[in-house]
């Protein structure tokens, strides 16, 4: 039979990533031939596997090494014992896995498995298995069931027996066995198949599409933590917007993040976008572009929840306008209330609320009319926040009137012009009274308590009005306040 010019490039293709896998691992010889050697003599197999395998195919391997063996967790921990830097037990060995590291990577060797499931939670009965196969069939995606068997002698023999290449050649995520068995025994792989989309680029397989729409509510099994997880890896992801749109039409956005999909049922008030569903992907798509290095999780996050206090506070106008008044201010408070439902972090939850609070003040800087007081208290807000909100504000210009984007992009140059001038001339990162507390209580002859607190609140608008003041002149100010206060 003679081959087509696509299938010999397919075949070259696979031959040069395979080879480009065996050098990358072969860079790995001083952790893989002891590893192998170890095993072999004492009777045992041993394999790379999953996401390692994957990434040293697609060329992102990492410092996480995963691997799959016969032996018990307690042979392994004896044959490790001695060689590794380091051993450590994360809870893993009621699991089959255990931890450790060597030479700078993170290894984890876990016992075959063939696990049972209640389908209630996704919790496994585990079941030590006998035999690689049917421990590559269990896993979540076939591009994360190929395998590299470690020999003794520091061989590496690629094992794919679920066409987990094929899949990775193709560009998508199909599971090893029917999705719908696959995803009621782990609900959380919906979530990662999103998850996979977003940060791989690849597609999902149609079966496994409908599976996941038509099981969409299982993920409600999974908690809150988990979820959290998964979402914080897609939104970093290379792809976020496509794993998104994963979530949105298959309806698992709706059981765990519904106020993105809601924002689709409302118009941008510019009509310059489908809705504000499509306007926040921009604007986060834009904020991505605008990062200096690693994926920014708390800008990404407020860019992409920026304006979901729209629908609620969404009005028609007279004449056929639309508004949102005070989105930014509901928007802030869904913020809060969806990522503590989602455990995150306080200070994150904060960071990205006050984020999504400020993102629309600088609409209110028109053509320069903001004082020096003004200026001052955008930094003081924003205060460690700035360098984030100056790039979430300027992400927010999705206009395609190229005259109006040029116009808000020179604005808010004058307006970043004006903080380092200001900034030149005092110390904007300590806007805060000209005395503390305890001077304030001795000048003014006051015990502890709230009206200490009034008299520090007033001094700090006070600095934030005038700037820089000398002691004498907030004594003297001070003295006048506390004068009219009576």
């Amino acid at each position: 039979m003679v081959s087509t010019e696509s299938e010999d490039a397919e075949l070259d293709r696979r031959t040069r990533l395979l080879a480009a896998a065996a050098v990358t691992l072969g860079r790995l010889s001083d952790v893989l031939e002891p590893l192998g050697e170890m095993f072999a003599a004492r009777g045992h197999e041993l394999y790379l596997v999953g996401g390692s395998v994957r990434d040293a195919v697609l060329g992102r391997l990492g410092t996480d090494l995963d691997f799959t063996t016969d032996a018990r967790p307690e042979q392994v921990q004896e044959m490790l014992r001695g060689w590794a830097d380091h051993l450590w037990d994360t809870g893993g060995l009621a699991f089959g896995t255990v931890s450790g590291s060597k030479g700078g990577q993170q290894l984890e060797i876990t016992t075959f498995r063939s696990d049972n499931y209640d389908r209630v939670s996704r919790n496994p009965e585990v079941t030590f298995g006998d035999n690689l196969d049917d421990d590559l069939v269990r896993r979540d995606f076939t591009v994360n069931a190929m395998a590299v068997r470690i020999g003794a002698d520091g061989s590496l023999d690629f094992v794919d027996p679920l066409g987990g290449m094929d899949a990775l050649l193709a560009g998508v995520l199909d599971t090893p066995a029917a999705p719908e068995d696959s995803f009621n025994d782990d609900p959380l792989r919906m979530l990662r198949a999103a998850r996979f989309v977003a940060q791989l680029g690849f597609e999902l397989q149609p079966r496994v599409h409908t599976a996941i729409t038509a099981m969409a509510e299982q993920i409600d099994r999974i908690t809150a933590e988990r979820v959290r997880v998964e979402l914080d890896k897609l939104i970093g992801g290379l792809h976020p917007i496509d794993g998104i749109n994963i979530m949105c039409e298959t309806g698992l956005a709706q059981r765990v993040l519904p106020e993105v999909p809601a924002m689709k049922l409302e118009i941008d008030e510019h009509h310059q976008h489908k809705d504000v569903y499509w306007h926040s992907l921009t604007v986060l798509q834009q904020a991505i572009d605008l990062e200096d290095g690693d994926p920014d999780l708390v800008l990404r996050w407020a860019a992409l929840l920026h304006d979901i206090g729209k629908p609620d506070t969404k009005r028609n106008e007279p004449g056929g306008g639309v508004s949102f008044h005070h989105h930014e201010v509901v928007g802030a408070k869904m913020v809060r209330k969806r990522m503590r439902a989602l455990k995150y972090p306080k200070q994150f939850t904060e960071d990205v609320a006050r984020l999504v609070f400020l993102h629309l003040r600088f609409h209110g800087y028109g053509k320069g009319q903001w004082t020096d007081s003004a200026v001052r208290r955008y930094v003081t807000d924003a205060d460690d926040l700035l360098p984030r909100l100056h790039k979430l504000v300027r992400a927010d210009c999705t206009t395609r009137n190229k005259r109006r984007a040029a116009a808000l992009r020179s604005t808010y140059d004058e307006l970043e012009s004006r903080i380092a001038k200001l900034r030149e001339q005092e110390d904007l990162a300590k806007v805060r009274p000209d005395l503390d507390g305890n001077a304030i209580m001795e000048l003014l002859g006051l015990p502890p308590g709230p009206e200490v607190g009034k008299a520090w609140r007033f001094l700090k608008e006070l600095r934030l009005d005038r700037g820089p003041m000398t002691r004498d002149e907030a004594e003297a100010a001070l003295k006048d306040w506390w004068k009219a206060q009576g």
